[in-house]
């Protein structure tokens, strides 16, 4: 007879959480999400799961704990303190971590919850919302090997490649390397748009031709219509990539490890943000490119 599967509380149904956990819906997992956004939490009834109204309710009985939050602090903000995540799990719970945060963060939270019982992963996701969606993020996974394989046949229902990067720490850090080559890749594929179109070229007909040879790439094949359109609905948003560049040179600080052209785009993505982008995903590095070289941003 078939184990049955694991039930999951999911804490964090913004853009990525929500289809995520949607998917597991679908996979027959049974889910009890908590988030603040009061109308995410009607989207998860709705999609069959039940709605909590607080991390504690959520976390009940729960044999993995799911978490999708922005940034650090909201990391341990759910899993620290009387309502918090290690108050209340079970102990022998795991929980998995999908944001992406400091890999010291990731370290830290494994070790006060091993002192309560409670197994920790930290496995953040790359593909953006549409990854989510498709159930085919890249799932990068540090921890223990036998959590990671507990785990797997749920990271498997959310993502297509899940791969166990080593200890605690290691999948942040994979995760920081992943944000780098991507906030470089947007920012090459801006100032190329900018080029071909002051060129008088067809972009449309360039951008095909180039994302079908060494040029192409999953970012070109995501963003192209964001360039081609200058629609910049968040997939993505500027405010989260500065953060990731954020932790991508401080942990390249702290082994030695330079990054020269990471840092020029790292202080893009903060100059976008000042003037006002943040809101907006991160394919709009193409309008501080259009403002570096004279031309009108639509807003």
């Amino acid at each position: 007879m078939p184990t049955a599967l694991p039930k999951v509380a999911w804490i964090g149904l913004g853009i990525m959480g929500s289809p995520m956990s949607e998917n597991l819906l679908r996979a027959g997992y049974r889910v009890t999400g908590y988030t603040l956004e009061p109308e995410k939490l009607e989207r998860l009834a709705a999609a069959g799961g039940t709605a909590a109204a607080s991390v504690a309710e959520a976390v009940e009985g729960a044999d993995v704990i799911v978490t999708m939050v922005p940034a650090s602090p909201q990391v341990e903000a759910v899993a620290y303190g009387e309502d918090g995540i290690l108050a209340h799990a079970r102990p022998g719970a795991l929980l998995v971590d999908t944001s992406s945060i400091t890999p010291q963060t990731s370290v830290d939270l494994a070790k006060a919850a091993a002192a309560k019982g409670i197994r920790v992963l930290d496995a953040p996701v790359s593909g953006g919302e549409a990854g989510a969606v498709e159930a085919v993020l890249s799932i990068m996974v540090g921890g223990e090997r036998a959590d990671f394989e507990e785990a797997r046949p749920l990271l498997e229902t959310l993502g297509r490649t899940v791969v166990h990067c080593g200890p605690h720490g290691a999948g942040q850090t994979v995760k920081a390397a992943n944000q780098l080559i991507v906030a470089v890749n947007i920012q090459a594929c801006a100032e190329a748009v900018v080029f071909l179109e002051k060129s008088g070229v067809d972009l449309a007909a360039a951008l095909e031709v180039l994302n079908g040879g060494l040029a192409g790439s999953t970012v070109l094949t995501r963003k192209k219509d964001n360039f081609l359109r200058r629609e910049f609905a968040p997939g993505f948003r500027i405010d989260l990539h500065h953060k990731d560049m954020g932790i991508v040179t401080d942990a390249a600080r702290a082994v030695g490890a330079a990054l020269p052209v990471g840092a020029v785009v790292a202080g893009l993505v903060a100059s976008l943000r000042a003037q006002g982008d943040g809101g907006l995903d991160h394919s709009a590095l193409l309008r501080g490119v259009e403002r570096l070289s004279g031309l009108p941003v639509k807003d």
